[in-house]
């Protein structure tokens, strides 16, 4: 009965990726992976088996934050939009984007302020943060710059610090990677990424 044992499966990712959406919404785990085998830990399933995709958890994110932030999730959405626009003012000389959760609408406590900037000397960046009396703490993250399986991931550094009392980590790209988005572990296709006009207008769309 193929009919039903898929249906079953379909069913059994889909309660996965509930459960992997709430553990990263109300503790804090940014990675996926660790997510949904803990998930399929807690309801019994094996976690050897078919587990959700990082999109279907990606979707169950989203459902779960409409489901239970309601009308506040919305506000905090606003507000760290706001901070994000204000920090990409500071890093203005830098082009600075806006990816991740805070751009998608996915954003949780626990989610740090995204930024790709753009300069072919990463001490820039670091110097103007320090020249505004940021604090901030160097980091490197590993990035694929292009698809398919031959693919290998570039190290790229970058520097997290507390603007407007939030998180912010701004990865540093050269100034020619402002041209193709590295690719994105949620979904396997270039990350979106929007510059201060596209955050102003979403920010005017939900007044």
């Amino acid at each position: 009965m193929p009919g039903k044992r898929n249906g079953n499966d379909d069913r059994a990712r889909q309660t996965v990726a509930q459960e992997a959406a709430r553990i990263i919404v109300e503790q804090g785990v940014r990675d996926y992976r660790v997510a949904k085998i803990k998930a399929a830990e807690r309801l019994g399933m094996n976690s050897r088996g078919s587990l959700p995709g990082n999109a279907e958890i990606e979707q169950a994110i989203s459902n779960h934050l409409a489901l239970f932030g309601g009308e506040s999730h919305a506000d905090f959405l606003q507000l760290m939009r706001e901070i994000a626009l204000s920090a990409m003012h500071l890093l203005s000389g830098f082009s600075p984007r806006l990816v991740g959760p805070i751009l998608q609408g996915t954003a949780d406590e626990n989610t740090a302020v995204n930024l790709h900037v753009f300069s072919d000397s990463p001490e820039a960046v670091a110097m103007l943060l320090t020249d505004n009396r940021l604090n901030c703490r160097p980091y490197e993250r590993r990035l694929k710059i292009s698809r398919g399986r031959g693919a290998t991931p570039s190290t790229f550094t970058g520097y997290q610090f507390v603007f407007e009392g939030e998180r912010v980590e701004a990865t540093v790209f050269p100034v020619d990677g402002i041209r193709q988005s590295p690719i994105s572990p949620i979904d396997g296709k270039p990350m979106r990424r929007a510059d201060r006009r596209a955050v102003a207008a979403l920010l005017s769309d939900s007044l």
